[in-house]
């Protein structure tokens, strides 16, 4: 996926990633929101909303970011975003799982599953593909 790396909140969510790599979580999280609170556009909204989404501290409040960036990503109706749904309903589905919903968690491992082939040929295809995997054996009916 391509990102203008002269947009406002693509820099913001830059500055926010390397201020975690650093270690700097808080800092890195109101870099996030305030990307959230400046994006205008859905790829804008969706890129902010993945970050955010990280760095949530309980799984409901992740699980609500999760849901949302998988609501924008819905409403971009092109390939490249269809690669970002095995991830997005991986998280989702841990989350599920992390709160016992197994029958929502199994939903989504499923759906998961499902987008796999929209991802490349890479070590990122591999891990996603894993954790969907080990995923629904720990949900299996």
């Amino acid at each position: 996926m391509q990102f203008d790396p002269e947009n406002t909140v693509i820099m913001l969510c830059a500055q926010g990633m390397q201020l975690e790599g650093e270690g700097k979580r808080d800092e890195a999280s109101a870099l996030f929101t305030l990307a959230w609170n400046e994006a205008n556009t859905p790829i804008e909204k969706f890129t902010a909303a993945h970050y955010v989404a990280r760095h949530q501290t309980t799984v409901a409040d992740k699980l609500q970011w999760d849901t949302t960036c998988l609501a924008i990503a819905l409403t971009i109706d092109n390939d490249e975003m269809k690669a970002t749904y095995p991830s997005l309903y991986l998280n989702i589905a841990k989350c599920y799982e992390d709160l016992n919903d197994i029958e929502k968690a199994r939903t989504h491992y499923a759906l998961a599953s499902s987008y796999t082939n929209f991802l490349a040929d890479d070590g990122y295809a591999n891990m996603i593909k894993a954790g969907v995997e080990k995923g629904l054996q720990r949900v299996a009916e």
